[in-house]
C-alpha cells in the first residue's frame, strides 16, 4: 500500500498473505481431499440451484416459507463461492499467497453471507411460529410485501455486519509473519498476525459482535420453537401433532447443524490441537454444512421433495423416457 495515501499509516504494510492451511498435508492426501471437496462443492451448487429452480417453477411453492428457503439457498451458494474455489485452487498449488485486497474481500463476503444465512434462519423460525401459533393471521402478518421486506433486511444486515467487521480488522497494522494458519482469510487467524496496542481491544470487540449477533439469532429461534412446541402440545390428536411438527423438521435440523458445527469450531477448548486437525475441522462449516443443507431440505420437506419429483417426471416424459 502506498504510504503517501491519506490515512495509509493506519493500515498494514503487508502486501500479501500466505495461506498455509493445507501446506503440511502429504500430496496424496491433498489430491483425495481435493476430489472430495470438489464433488461436495459442485453438489452444493447444483442442489441449491435445483431447489431454487423448483420453487420458481412450482406455483404451489410460492409461499413465504419457500421464498425464505430460496433466499437461504442463494446465501448458501454465495458463501460457498466466496471461500471454496480459492481453497480448492490452493490445494493444487505451491504458491498459496493472497493479496491484501483479495483477503479483505474474501473476509467481507464470507461475513456478509454467513450473517445473512443466520438472519434468514431466524426469520424462517418466525415464519413457522406465525404459521402454527397464529394461522388465521398468517396471510396478514406474512404478506408478500412483508416477506420481501424481511429478506431485504436480512441481506442489508449481513452486508452491514460484513462491512463493519472487515473495516475494523483491516484497520489494524500487520507486522512480522504474514502466514495465515488457515485455508482462507479467517478473522481469528488473521488477528493473530496483527500488532499494536489496539489489537486486543479489536479482537475482543470482534468476538463480542459475532457472538451477540449469532446468539441473538439463536435466542429468537429457540423462543419461536418454545411457543411452537406449546401450540403443538395443545393439538388433541397425535397425528395432528406429528403433521404440524413435520413442517418444522427441516428448518430445525439445519439450525442444529449450523450452530452445532459453528460451536465445535469457535467454542472448542484451546488445547494441543495440530494445525492439520484444525484445518479439517474448519471444513465442516465451510464445505460439509452447505453440502448437507440442500439434501436435508429436499428429503425432509415432503412438499418440496414431491415438487422435485414432479419436475423430474415432466422432464423425462418430455424427453420420451
Amino acid at each position: 500500500m502506498d504510504p503517501s495515501l491519506p490515512g495509509s499509516q493506519n493500515y498494514s504494510t503487508v502486501s500479501e498473505f500466505i495461506l498455509i492451511g493445507f501446506s503440511n498435508f502429504p500430496q496424496h492426501f491433498l489430491l483425495t481431499f481435493f476430489l472430495l471437496f470438489l464433488l461436495m462443492y459442485l453438489f452444493t451448487l447444483l442442489g441449491n440451484l435445483l431447489i431454487m429452480g423448483t420453487i420458481w417453477r412450482e406455483h404451489s411453492l410460492h409461499t413465504p416459507m419457500y421464498l425464505f428457503l430460496c433466499a437461504l439457498s442463494i446465501s448458501e451458494i454465495l458463501f460457498t463461492v466466496a471461500v471454496t474455489p480459492r481453497m480448492l485452487a490452493d490445494m493444487l498449488s505451491t504458491h498459496r499467497s493472497i493479496t491484501f485486497v483479495a483477503c479483505a474481500s474474501q473476509m467481507f463476503f464470507s461475513f456478509t453471507f454467513g450473517f445473512t444465512h443466520s438472519f434468514l434462519l431466524m426469520i424462517m423460525g418466525y415464519d413457522r411460529y406465525v404459521a402454527i401459533c397464529h394461522p388465521l393471521r398468517y396471510n396478514v402478518l406474512m404478506s408478500t410485501r412483508d416477506c420481501a421486506r424481511l429478506v431485504s433486511w436480512c441481506w442489508a444486515g449481513g452486508s452491514v455486519m460484513g462491512m463493519i467487521l472487515t473495516l475494523i480488522v483491516f484497520h489494524l497494522t500487520f507486522c512480522g509473519s504474514n502466514e495465515i494458519h488457515h485455508y482462507g482469510c479467517h478473522v481469528f487467524a488473521l488477528l493473530k498476525l496483527a500488532c499494536g496496542k489496539g489489537t486486543a481491544a479489536v479482537t475482543t470487540g470482534v468476538i463480542l459482535v459475532c457472538v451477540t449477533a449469532l446468539m441473538g439469532c439463536l435466542f429468537f429461534i429457540i423462543l419461536s420453537y418454545v411457543f411452537i412446541v406449546a401450540a403443538i402440545l395443545r393439538i388433541p390428536s397425535t397425528e395432528g401433532q406429528h403433521k404440524t411438527f413435520s413442517t418444522c423438521v427441516s428448518h430445525l435440523t439445519i439450525v442444529v447443524m449450523h450452530y452445532g458445527f459453528a460451536s465445535i469450531i469457535y467454542l472448542k477448548p484451546r488445547g494441543p490441537h495440530s494445525m492439520d486437525s484444525n484445518t479439517l475441522l474448519a471444513t465442516t462449516y465451510t464445505v460439509f454444512t452447505p453440502f448437507l443443507s440442500p439434501i436435508i431440505f429436499s428429503l425432509r420437506n415432503k412438499e418440496l421433495k414431491n415438487a422435485i419429483q414432479r419436475s423430474f417426471r415432466r422432464k423425462f416424459s418430455s424427453l420420451g423416457f
